[in-house]
């Protein structure tokens, strides 16, 4: 039995898959560089609401 030739709609799509596939790696890469120079930054700093225990429970006991 022989196999039948690939027909040219499977070559578009083929083709428009590996463009959406290297635009999706590209967007991945961007946010990586991105992340990576804000957090290597000299002056980054914890925002003031993480840092002084926004949301935490800081006291201890069941007095209520």
């Amino acid at each position: 039995m022989a196999l039948r030739p690939e027909h040219e709609l499977h070559g578009r799509r083929k083709s428009l898959n590996i463009g959406v596939g290297l635009m999706l790696g590209a967007f991945v890469i961007l946010v990586m560089a991105l992340t990576y120079t804000k957090i290597t930054s000299t002056d980054f700093r914890i925002p003031a609401s993480q840092a002084n225990g926004v949301g935490e429970q800081i006291g201890e006991g069941g007095n209520d």
